[in-house]
């Protein structure tokens, strides 16, 4: 095991270093990773370190370069060395962290970082933190939540008595919603008819006078409001302050999906874009996003534990060491058999405290607006404000746009992927990679000039 561990610790190394350099796109085709990948399922046994070597050069050629500097599709972050390494002993512990039964250590990081995570998103201190996979399970969890009290106020049990009967909940979110707010409602039995969508204004944040309408129209109906920091395409925030007051009056349990966007809250220039943010009731973000740790990693925020637990928790007669007045881990999370997420988070926010999750957060807007500033200055469209991170660059019609990317990817210097925004497509730029520098920046923008010559 040791040695087959020091040479797996020294492959990895190698990738990273070659990352600054390395192609972004994965140049070998998907069939013929397959071919490699593939074949009859082995009737004798392989020694380890032979079934490493082969797994090693199976992938060669089939890894993007996501945690590298110019990687901007999608929001990914990188994965800082702290946080790697923290990643790499929670493997070789193999905990699981469910309880104190199962793993005292990972609770204990759990908790110290939740404590911290809530400092720095400026959120309650007596708020409930669940690690989950991401933004998806955070919004499910926080809607779940939401669905438990709101019901629970008309007088019905969701718990022990399913849906089947239950009042109506309306789910009021915005016109520009992430799809995981639809999967979160498919997911809980509400369905996606249950939506009832908030018109958006000239930057994707929610219309707050059309959300006033739209609630007061079913005033009295179990609601869940779902509001966002981040817009996926434009970065742009929901007046939150003002939409959580306007969902108090209406007796709704207010959501923030802040995948990305709720690291806004730890950098004192961006802070103002989610001001209020603390007075909802639940909230999913990302780690694996700005926070730079390792996939997989998100939160589900609640401010209230007592519904946190009631919509998540279960007890059984072998589950030792759960069902106490504290909550454990594993009460506020959709899984028991997790592992230890938790040391890769303590571990991140130690190497980068307070004013380093600052400086990353205000480095990536400053890159993203460099970014913004570089193609306009070529005749470019930007059609967004750059408020966060997030740029959306377009190249005339929608064939050319795509036809950009693609000539952009096969490049390899950089990587972006394509979206629909307002019955456009665009080049979608996202920076939170904590390595990404100015001239990682210039280096792309070169090649999207390069791209835009030869299509």
């Amino acid at each position: 095991m040791r040695s087959l561990l020091q040479h797996v610790a020294e492959v990895a190394a190698d990738y990273r270093a070659s990352l600054p350099d390395r192609p972004v796109q994965a140049p070998t085709a998907p069939d013929t990773l397959l071919e490699r990948f593939g074949g009859p399922l082995p009737r004798t046994g392989t020694p380890p370190a032979q079934v490493v070597d082969d797994l090693v050069a199976a992938a060669e050629g089939g890894l993007m370069s996501t945690a590298g500097p110019r990687y901007f599709g999608f929001v990914v972050g990188g994965a800082l060395a702290a946080a790697t390494a923290a990643d790499v002993l929670a493997v070789g512990w193999d905990q699981a962290a469910f309880n104190n039964a199962l793993s005292p250590a990972a609770v204990a990081a759990e908790r110290a970082a939740s404590g911290w995570l809530l400092e720095l998103l400026g959120l309650p201190a007596t708020a409930t933190v669940g690690f989950v996979t991401g933004a998806q399970a955070g919004n499910t969890v926080g809607l779940a939540a939401g669905r438990h009290q709101v019901l629970r106020a008309a007088g019905w049990d969701v718990e022990r008595d399913g849906l089947q009967g239950a009042p109506r909940v309306r789910v009021v979110a915005g016109d520009e919603r992430h799809a995981t707010i639809d999967r979160s409602a498919r997911l809980l039995g509400l369905g996606t008819a249950a939506i009832e969508p908030v018109a958006a204004d000239r930057n994707g944040a929610i219309d707050v006078a059309e959300l006033r309408r739209v609630l007061a129209a079913g005033h009295g109906a179990p609601t869940v409001l779902c509001l966002q920091a981040g817009n996926v395409n434009t970065g742009a925030c929901d007046d939150l302050r003002a939409a959580i007051a306007l969902g108090r009056e209406h007796g709704a349990w207010v959501h923030v999906d802040g995948a990305f966007g709720l690291w806004a809250a730890a950098a004192p220039g961006r802070a103002h874009l989610v001001e209020g943010v603390e007075l909802a009731d639940s909230w999913a973000c990302d780690g694996h996003k700005w926070l730079n740790v390792p996939y997989d990693c998100g939160f589900a925020i609640c401010a209230h534990p007592e519904v946190h637990v009631a919509a998540m928790n279960y007890t059984a007669s072998y589950l030792t060491g759960s069902g106490g007045p504290v909550p454990m881990p594993g009460d506020l999370v959709l899984e028991s058999s997790r592992r230890a997420r938790g040391f890769a988070v303590w571990a991140a926010l130690r190497e980068l405290g307070a004013d380093g999750m600052a400086e990353l957060v205000e480095r990536c807007c400053r890159l993203a607006a460099r970014f913004a500033e570089g193609l306009a200055a070529h005749g470019l469209e930007i059609a967004n404000d750059v408020v966060l991170n997030q740029v959306l660059v377009g190249f005339g019609d929608d064939t050319r746009t795509d036809a950009v990317i693609a000539a952009v990817q096969r490049d390899g210097t950089c990587w972006m992927g394509g979206t629909t925004w307002r019955g456009r497509r665009y080049m979608r730029i996202a920076v939170s990679n904590a390595m990404t520098t100015e001239d990682d920046v210039d280096r792309s923008v070169a090649a999207v000039l390069r791209a835009v010559d030869v299509v």
